[in-house]
């Protein structure tokens, strides 16, 4: 099916309102917004840059004409949440509750809203608004809003706010623009598709837009919460694909998600018997690595797509190891609105799942050390009932 096509279908397919169960909820959803009161909410935040999240209560904007409230159910944890609340990007705002893979059911609708109703399931990603006026938001690629109008989901400057920055979803709660939130089919359970808003998205929009073809050799390189799917992801396109870890004890499990080979690189040496020997490469590595070592093992001319976000956003590059390796070097972020919807379906569908540990909030600080010490196996999702 036609990429125009599945994203037409796409947008009219969804879950069925509840109408018995939710005419409460729709009631109070109401009385909500006709009192423009701001929404109590309670989550985890960071308070410093510690890097330690505790309980905070806070509030959201009330659900205004084109919104939607959701009721989280579900939201996972991403290396990206770590890396914003320590100041690794830059200085941040606190109290600030990260959490950018959200899933759970949408509690109240603002009186413009068409796209939700009472009781759908609803997700939402790493940005919450932006201008939706320039070129780059009306084809669907509000992530690079031409007016730097893209709000993301946490620490960013929010007028709307009532703590004036934007509120992550480690938290019972969260009110979004309803442009921003996608529908969660039916075929698929709310804590696996979590990982998709972030994790499954950032790994799926550069592997579609590689255009390889089945049979093709496709690497990744870090086989953590991102890798991990987009060795799941490329296996279902059809790619022979070699996976790139540092950690022995994943090999087993690589394999188990489809590659042809576990190769761990426990010394630089180890890639050289793949040299030119790829066809299309993708890196989920969050940290300073020898880029130039791994483009090697793509053909001359291949691509090398860089997703991992390291510490200040900075990685150090041999110009001349490129250079010789004569392969295209590039970086992605996430991905429109669209695509994050059909990455969503495509996943469901083709039963593409996240290998995921559910825990309580007392346990997030516990699950973001394992995350750093690369212990986790493989996206720790955090059930919203427990904050």
């Amino acid at each position: 099916m036609k990429r125009r096509t599945f994203l037409e279908q796409s947008a009219l397919a969804g879950a069925g309102l509840m109408l018995a169960s939710h005419s409460a909820l729709f009631s109070q959803s109401k009385k909500i917004h006709s009192m423009s009161n701001n929404i109590p909410s309670k989550g985890y935040a960071a308070k410093d840059a510690s890097g330690k999240l505790s309980p905070w209560q806070f509030e959201r904007r009330p659900v205004g004409d084109n919104d939607i409230l959701i009721d989280i159910k579900y939201a996972s944890i991403c290396h990206s949440d770590i890396h914003q609340m320590k100041g690794d990007w830059g200085k941040q705002q606190y109290p600030q509750v990260p959490g950018h893979e959200i899933a759970g059911i949408v509690a109240a609708v603002g009186k413009n809203v068409t796209k939700f109703k009472v009781g759908d399931r609803a997700g939402v990603g790493c940005m919450v608004d932006s201008c939706m006026t320039c070129d780059s938001c009306t084809h669907g690629e509000e992530h690079y809003c031409d007016n730097n109008a893209t709000i993301f989901t946490y620490g960013y400057p929010d007028k709307t706010s009532p703590s004036g920055i934007s509120q992550g979803g480690y938290s019972n709660n969260i009110v979004v623009r309803d442009h921003f939130a996608v529908r969660i089919p039916d075929h698929i359970r709310l804590e696996e598709a979590a990982p998709l808003l972030c994790a499954g998205i950032t790994t799926y929009s550069p592997l579609v837009n590689a255009n390889f073809n089945i049979g093709d050799k496709v690497g990744v390189a870090g086989i953590g919460g991102l890798g991990h799917l987009a060795v799941k992801l490329a296996v279902s396109k059809g790619a022979e694909v070699y996976a790139f870890t540092t950690s022995p004890d994943k090999v087993k499990d690589i394999l188990a998600f489809g590659a042809k080979e576990a190769i761990v690189v426990d010394d630089i040496a180890k890639l050289k018997p793949y040299k030119k020997k790829l066809d299309y490469m993708i890196s989920t590595i969050p940290a300073q690595y020898d880029v130039a070592a791994y483009a090697s093992v793509v053909k001359p001319r291949g691509h090398y797509t860089q997703v991992g976000m390291p510490v200040g956003f900075e990685l150090t590059l041999s110009n001349i190891g490129l250079a010789n390796s004569r392969v295209n070097f590039n970086a992605s972020l996430i991905g429109g609105i669209p695509e994050t919807q059909e990455v969503v379906h495509y996943c469901a569908d083709n039963h593409i799942l996240p290998q995921i540990q559910i825990i309580k909030a007392e346990e997030i600080n516990d699950a973001w050390l394992k995350v750093m010490n690369k212990e986790a196996r493989y996206r720790y999702v955090i059930d919203a009932a427990t904050f």
